[in-house]
């Protein structure tokens, strides 16, 4: 089993978790986040006001999936999300250790 972790803008969050709705993923979780990667902060050109902490919106889809079905997931998450611009996301692939079911 792996968990995959993606961060993707807000707008493309619906279509990703539409294009997984194809698969058999065993839970799936959603949240929204704030934060920056490559493409640092969007207010970054104000400089040293008090709005160049600022973070890009972001949200954070997590799954668990058997490990031979990983990387057919991870293909629709980029089919669904990828835009061709800086920030679109980053996908995580984690193995899991343990499941416990209660």
């Amino acid at each position: 089993m792996r968990q995959l972790m993606t961060i993707v803008k807000p707008f493309v969050a619906e279509k990703v978790v539409e294009a997984l709705s194809s698969l058999p993923i065993e839970a799936l979780t959603v949240r929204e986040a704030k934060g920056f990667g490559r493409q640092k902060n969007y207010l970054a050109a104000y400089g040293d006001d008090e709005y160049s902490m600022a973070f890009l919106p972001k949200v954070e889809i997590s799954f668990w999936i058997e490990t031979e079905r990983a990387e057919e997931a991870i293909r629709v998450m980029l089919q669904a999300a990828r835009t061709g611009r800086m920030g679109d996301g980053k996908i995580l692939s984690l193995p899991v250790e343990r499941e416990i079911v209660f």
